[in-house]
C-alpha cells in the first residue's frame, strides 16, 4: 500500500457508498500508538488552520482511543492533568510569555 493514515471506523463504508474503492487494513498493536499520535497531530493542525470547534471533538476522539490503547482511564488522565495544573497552573489567565527576554 502507498500512503496511509488512520481513519474512523465507518469511513471505508462511507467511501464505498460513494462507489469508490476503499483499501484498508487493520493496524497492528505495535503500530497503533504511533498512528494515533499522528492522528492527534493531524487533527490539531486542522484545528489550527480552520479554528473550527468540531476539530476539538476529532482531537478528543483520537485522544480517547490512545488512552484506551495505553489502558489509561479518563479518570487517571484527569488526575494527571489536575496535578500538573496545581503544580504549574492552567491557561485561564491567558498569559503570553515573551521568549526574547529569556535568550
Amino acid at each position: 500500500m502507498g500512503k496511509e493514515k488512520l481513519v474512523r471506523d465507518k469511513i471505508p463504508d462511507i467511501i464505498r457508498a460513494k462507489g469508490l474503492e476503499a483499501q484498508v487494513r487493520r493496524a497492528s498493536h505495535d503500530e497503533i500508538d504511533k498512528l494515533l499520535r499522528d492522528k492527534i497531530l493531524e487533527e490539531s493542525l486542522e484545528l489550527h488552520e480552520s479554528g473550527e470547534s468540531i476539530e476539538i471533538a476529532d482531537i478528543l476522539e483520537a485522544i480517547y482511543a490512545l488512552l484506551e490503547h495505553r489502558e489509561i482511564s479518563k479518570m487517571q488522565i484527569e488526575s494527571i492533568r489536575k496535578n500538573k495544573s496545581e503544580e504549574r497552573g492552567g491557561f485561564s489567565a491567558h498569559l503570553v510569555l515573551n521568549l526574547e527576554d529569556l535568550e
